[in-house]
């Protein structure tokens, strides 16, 4: 007994952590870039107002500024996977800078939408490869609580970044605000680059196909996927009812809370904090109970929770009230995000995730393309509230294909390997 205990106590201690040190250094890249955009992006809505927008073309500009993640989105997903996850990070983060330069000088709403232009370029070439690295970076059998676990210190963006905005928003304008965001974001992509560099000597040298067969080649592959009907088409059809969810009514949400509920910026930036804190400490566990149980129940009871939410927010008239609806939503979107992604990872071949989850993103967002203007034309016809109602709804239908269609064949683990 005594030398198996040993044995055992040796295998535990030689077990890897869940993250490692290249994952680390990508974290606190991530860190500081996304606390510089929470300090801008939930209260953008309002500085458009600041710029005389009015609530319609508050969700005109959303729905404008949608085109070019649209069109890049694809593009960028298949640059990831050619070129490596990090020389695709740097490439985007200098489109970021720009971007800020655009956001500052912007004279008018509708200038805003060049700054704007150069962020949509940025997310595109980021996002995809931010989840296809962190899926690199795991094992399969642990791989939603690598995900919830890096998420979860990610959140930490959404703690500081809003209420840090916010306190600088209402103390000193939104132009000073968002030229501390700027520095905070140049110091991450001074780091992304240096990572990108050092990597490309190492393992993503081999990565330099940037062919247009390689392209077409990559998308035949996901486009089949896509319509195969499995479960990758209802991921996309699951996914879409929750983007059009969202975007008929969460552009309007600062609107609301300070037209509506009488909030200010800074209690605006708090509440966005409740959310991230909330969200934090729900990501880990819900990325163990997929590994345990799998991806369906976090995701159910994740939707469940986005529909309590909103009903509570419609119900809210003041900052408890709202504190309460985003403590619910946090824990909604903890309990989905790692298993959706777990899901997405393990459901395309390795070497198309990049392509995979750009190619999520373009069709999500041309599904809800019209959604923001149409939330606002609803707020403007039938009442503030309406637009968050329907969001309610469509969140709580999404429950059924998730419960009956999101299965995934064992035999696709095995082939996800190798391919």
């Amino acid at each position: 007994m005594t030398q198996v205990d040993d044995v055992l106590k040796i295998n535990k201690a030689k077990a890897p952590p869940l993250l490692n040190n290249l994952l680390i250094m990508f974290l606190i890249a991530m860190i500081l870039a996304n606390v510089s955009g929470n300090m801008y992006g939930p209260l953008l809505p309002l500085y458009l107002k600041e710029l005389d927008a009015s609530v319609v073309q508050v969700g005109l500009f959303f729905t404008l500024s949608q085109f070019i993640p649209l069109v890049l989105q694809i593009f960028g997903g298949w640059l990831s996977d050619s070129l490596g996850r990090l020389r695709s990070i740097a490439i985007g983060s200098v489109a970021g800078v720009i971007s800020y330069i655009g956001l500052i000088a912007a004279p008018s709403w509708q200038w805003l939408l060049l700054g704007e232009g150069f962020g949509a370029i940025t997310r595109s070439l980021v996002a995809p490869s931010f989840n296809a690295f962190i899926a690199e970076q795991s094992e399969e059998k642990n791989r939603a609580r690598v995900f919830g676990l890096t998420e979860g210190i990610f959140m930490v963006v959404a703690v500081i970044g809003p209420p840090l905005g916010g306190y600088l928003a209402n103390q000193l304008g939104f132009k000073s605000m968002l030229l501390f965001a700027a520095i905070l974001y140049i110091l991450a992509t001074l780091i992304r680059v240096s990572m990108a560099r050092h990597e490309s000597n190492n393992i993503e040298k081999k990565q330099v196909d940037l062919s247009f067969t390689n392209l077409k080649d990559s998308l035949g592959v996901m486009l089949g996927l896509l319509f195969a009907g499995g479960l990758i088409s209802w991921i996309l059809i699951t996914d879409g009812v929750r983007d059009i969810a969202y975007a008929l009514s969460f552009n309007l949400l600062p609107i609301y809370l300070q037209d509506i509920g009488g909030l200010n910026v800074q209690n605006i930036g708090f509440l966005e904090s409740i959310f991230g804190i909330f969200m934090m400490i729900t990501t880990f566990p819900a990325g163990w109970l997929a590994d345990k149980r799998g991806e369906r129940l976090g995701i159910s009871l994740g939707f469940g929770m986005h529909f309590i939410s909103m009903m509570i927010f419609i119900r809210s008239s003041n900052f408890f009230g709202f504190s309460l609806a985003w403590a619910s939503l946090g824990v909604g979107v903890g309990l989905m995000s790692p298993a959706y992604n777990s899901l997405i990872s393990k459901a395309v071949p390795e070497k198309l995730r990049g392509t995979a989850f750009g190619l999520f993103s373009t069709s999500l967002g041309l599904v809800s393309l019209p959604a923001p203007a149409l939330g606002a034309l609803l707020w403007d016809r039938v009442s503030p509230q309406f637009p968050f109602v329907i969001t309610a709804w469509m969140g709580l239908l999404a429950i059924l294909p998730v419960v009956f269609k999101f299965k995934l064949p064992k035999n696709d683990r095995h082939n996800n390997q190798d391919n």
